[in-house]
C-alpha cells in the first residue's frame, strides 16, 4: 500500500485497468491531493462538488473553482493524463532511467520535444518533492 492509501498497481496490466481512463487518473489525483476529501484552498471549506464537464472542482463556500491538476507538472497539459500517467510508469519502471527517445517510442508520440519537455519536468518535480508516485 501507498502512503496515499491507495495500493499502487504490480504491473502493467493492473496499471492498464485502473488508469483507463481521464475520469480514473482525475479521482487517483483528488485522492492524492485530497486525501481526507475535497478542501478548498481559498476558505479551506471541505465542502463541494466536482464540475465534471469542466474538470474543476467548486467550493460549496466561497465558490472557488480549482483543477485537481493546478500547481502539479500536470496543469496545463493538452495530452490525456493516462497517457501522462503511462509515461510515468515506464519510467519508473526502468531500472536504469529512461532516454526522451525511448519514451516516445514507447508512448507512440510524434514529437520528441513533446517527451523532452515532459523528462524535464519530471525530474524538476522530482527534486521539489511533488508527491507523485506511480
Amino acid at each position: 500500500m501507498a502512503s496515499t492509501g491507495i495500493g499502487h498497481p504490480a504491473n502493467l496490466v493492473e496499471f492498464e485497468k485502473r488508469f483507463r481512463s481521464e475520469s480514473a487518473c482525475l479521482q487517483y489525483l483528488a485522492h492524492i491531493r485530497w486525501p481526507c476529501g475535497f478542501q478548498c484552498e481559498r476558505c479551506r471549506g471541505t465542502r463541494g462538488w466536482a464540475l465534471v464537464k469542466r474538470g474543476l472542482w467548486e467550493c460549496r463556500d466561497c465558490h472557488h473553482q480549482t483543477s485537481v491538476t493546478a500547481g502539479t507538472l500536470f496543469e496545463g497539459t493538452r495530452k490525456p493524463l493516462n497517457l501522462w500517467f503511462r509515461a510515468m510508469w515506464f519510467i519508473a519502471s526502468q531500472k536504469n532511467g529512461v532516454s526522451a527517445l525511448a519514451l516516445q517510442r514507447q508512448l507512440g508520440l510524434k514529437r520528441y520535444e513533446t517527451v523532452w519537455t515532459w523528462l524535464q519536468k519530471s525530474k524538476a518535480s522530482e527534486s521539489v518533492g511533488s508527491g507523485w508516485s506511480v
